[in-house]
């Protein structure tokens, strides 16, 4: 039980979970445990794997997880802490991603035991006037609870009729699986308690809500998201999870620590006081090569270790690996350095590569740039380095 409970950040009701798991023992059966994924994104991060690695407690105890794929609710979009409506997606886009994080599911959990199901299996075909009497078991004051929204409305910003019955639909998702419990995180705590209310109008037990704490991103600021930039991805190479592990704050390691790593909770515990007298760059590292280890291998993490201090902590440029790229995959338009390093680091806005530019921290051929306009020629064996981390070699299509 303690286990279970490690790391929780809401039970809801309180003595839900053991209420739950003594009624499974009575009844002899599996909990159905739902969590669930609108595909709005393909990559999932270690802020997802904060959650799926609880599910997957539940999993090794042998109980019936339910990854739910919001592939109907998906084309709304969740709302969810936005200040203004999602851009819809295509059903093209929705199936695509489903397929990508179904796959990426398998590196915390044994998808193979899970119950994957996909709500347009029941919306798609739900006739309006059931769509009424849903709408109607839910009243306008109880969804201005929800902070985002009452927030928008309080503040004169536009809330769209379908973004207030996203909650009702992801509810009547928990109906419709019969779930005994639905995690998220604490940011879906207004959406999972809706269930549990639409779950005890139609008669039902109602499930239990457990919320995980939400893991920053390594900007520090905001929570880990794709839309911000600031994600640790579970598909990312080694190299790119050790360095930007590394390039996270001190004061985010306690929380990167206790959220991100698989130790023990003794080794926790060592570490967080470790850190009260150790350098921070040595826990950092050990932290870097748990998550390595965790989604890749133990090899990878020394490997990684390795190209790290290569890389980024000896200052000959000799030990340095230049990733090569052929001139003719720069869709550039012009020369300027501003552009050409928006195509070697496609995922950085032109405002942030402008900005590593104007600071100082962008050289080609050891020659620093500062001027986001000067135009470069490039040669065969054009070396560009963007920040501290990013190493390019421009080649010609023949070598």
């Amino acid at each position: 039980m303690e286990n279970l409970k490690e790391n929780v950040a809401i039970i809801l009701p309180e003595n839900g979970l053991e209420a739950k798991l003594k009624l499974a023992e009575k009844e002899q059966r599996k909990l159905r445990i739902k969590l669930g994924f609108d595909p709005t994104a393909p990559d999932l991060h270690l802020g997802h794997a904060v959650v799926l690695k609880k599910l997957k407690q539940f999993q090794d105890l042998g109980h019936q997880i339910v990854i739910l794929v919001g592939n109907f609710t998906a084309q709304i979009g969740d709302p969810t802490g936005k200040n203004k409506s999602r851009q819809p997606l295509s059903a093209i886009q929705v199936q695509q991603n489903a397929e990508t994080y179904i796959n990426q599911l398998s590196k915390i959990i044994d998808v193979t035991k899970a119950e994957i199901v996909f709500n347009s299996d029941w919306l798609d075909s739900l006739p309006f006037s059931e769509v009424l009497q849903l709408l109607s078991k839910v009243t306008v004051a109880q969804l201005m609870h929800r902070n985002d929204f009452n927030k928008r409305f309080t503040e004169n910003m536009p809330i769209a009729m379908h973004e207030l019955v996203y909650p009702i639909l992801q509810a009547y998702d928990s109906v419709q699986i019969k779930a005994d419990i639905e995690m998220g995180g604490t940011d879906q705590l207004f959406n999972c308690t809706m269930g549990r209310q639409l779950q005890e109008t139609n008669g039902d037990e109602p499930q239990i809500v457990i919320c995980m704490p939400l893991l920053r991103g390594t900007d520090g600021k905001e929570k880990m998201s794709k839309s911000l930039h600031n994600i640790i991805g579970l598909t990312d190479s080694p190299n790119e999870m050790f360095g930007k592990t590394m390039s996270i704050s001190d004061e985010l390691l306690e929380e990167y620590i206790v959220l991100a790593t698989d130790f023990f909770v003794a080794e926790k515990n060592n570490l967080k006081e470790q850190l009260k007298t150790e350098n921070p760059m040595i826990i950092k590292k050990m932290v870097a090569k748990n998550i390595i280890t965790q989604y890749h291998s133990v090899n990878d993490a020394i490997a990684a270790e390795e190209f790290f201090n290569n890389q980024f902590q000896k200052k000959n440029d000799d030990n340095k690996l230049f990733v090569s790229i052929a001139k003719s995959s720069l869709m550039i338009t012009t020369s300027s350095v501003v552009e050409i390093c928006h195509q070697l680091k496609k995922d950085s806005s032109k405002t942030a590569i402008r900005r590593l530019i104007e600071s100082g921290a962008v050289q080609v051929n050891s020659i620093k740039i500062t001027d986001p306009l000067e135009e470069v020629k490039l040669i065969s064996d054009t070396k560009i380095k963007i920040g501290k981390r990013d190493f390019f070699n421009i080649v010609n299509d023949t070598e």
